[in-house]
This record gives C-alpha cells, sequence and structure tokens, in this order.
C-alpha cells in the first residue's frame, strides 16, 4: 500500500542523509542539510532539500548528476539522523531532543523527566516544523511528535 503525502517524511534543515551513489565511491557519503535549505555534494554543488521527500531528494541528485557528469547513475537517500524536537514549559527538563521515528506525545514528555509537579497533565500545545500556530491537544490520545516539533506543557489552574 503507498503511502498517502502526508505520511511521507519531509527533510528538514540539520537532517543528516547517508547519500549512496552505486559504483561512485568517491561521490557517497554522510551529508547535514544546512542552513540555505541545500546538500552541498561534490561535483554538482548545492541541490535544495528542504521540503522534499528522500525519493524527491534521489531524483533531484540523478538528473543533476545525469546532466554532464554520470550517465544513468542510480542513488540512495537515507535519513540516518532527523533533526531535534524541543519541549519548553512544565516538564522536569525542557530542552532539545533526538527524533525517532516513533515519538509520542507522552514518550517525549517521559524523555524530559516526566511532568513537573504545577504541570497540566490533561492539554499541552504543540507547533509543527515550519508552522506559526501553535494548537491544543489532548493528551489523552496518542499524539505523534515530528522532527522540529515544539511541544509546550502549560501550567494546571486550581
Amino acid at each position: 500500500m503507498a503511502a498517502k503525502p502526508a505520511d511521507v517524511y519531509r527533510l528538514g534543515l540539520g537532517d543528516k542523509l547517508r547519500v549512496n551513489v552505486y559504483g561512485e565511491p568517491a561521490l557517497s557519503g554522510e551529508y547535514q542539510i544546512g542552513g540555505s535549505g541545500a546538500v552541498t555534494m561534490p561535483l554538482i554543488g548545492d541541490v535544495r532539500a528542504v521540503g522534499l521527500s528522500a525519493r524527491e531528494l534521489e531524483s533531484a541528485l540523478i538528473q543533476r548528476y545525469t546532466a554532464g557528469y554520470l550517465k544513468s547513475p542510480k542513488i540512495a537517500v537515507e535519513v540516518y539522523d532527523f533533526r531535534p524536537y524541543f519541549i519548553l514549559g512544565e516538564v522536569q527538563r525542557p530542552g532539545r531532543f533526538p527524533s525517532t521515528e516513533a515519538t509520542t506525545v507522552l514518550g517525549a514528555i517521559a524523555t524530559a523527566g516526566g511532568f513537573s509537579y504545577r504541570a497540566n497533565k490533561k492539554r499541552a500545545f504543540l507547533r509543527r516544523a515550519g508552522t506559526d500556530q501553535e494548537y491544543e491537544i489532548d493528551l489523552a490520545k496518542d499524539v505523534r511528535i515530528l522532527p522540529g516539533d515544539v511541544l509546550r506543557i502549560g501550567e494546571r489552574y486550581f
């Protein structure tokens, strides 16, 4: 079953990639998406990566390498280290944490040492990466945290 477009992971600043150009060890290696939103590759320079899926980046690399450098290149792109997510507010250790593909809100809170004694344990606020809007989430639901997200745990009111 093919993934829906919303289910496909989109690359972002700070993601670390493993790029394998088959038969070309000098071009293969580990690369990071820099502040400009691009990955810098040997021979072809900067290739825009932010907002693309790994498969879309593969296609872009194939297109660039085919235009004058390689004949029929075969390229694989894999994300080996996702950008972090952030937790602030009423947790024991607010900060930045490494992302995994299966992080949930409660897992993220546990990673941050759990709730503080003042925390609202029923709702929190989530801002998805690349947006400037925060929305309320019910902590009883299993909400997934994505790389680059900001989770804010508010205070409870007596």
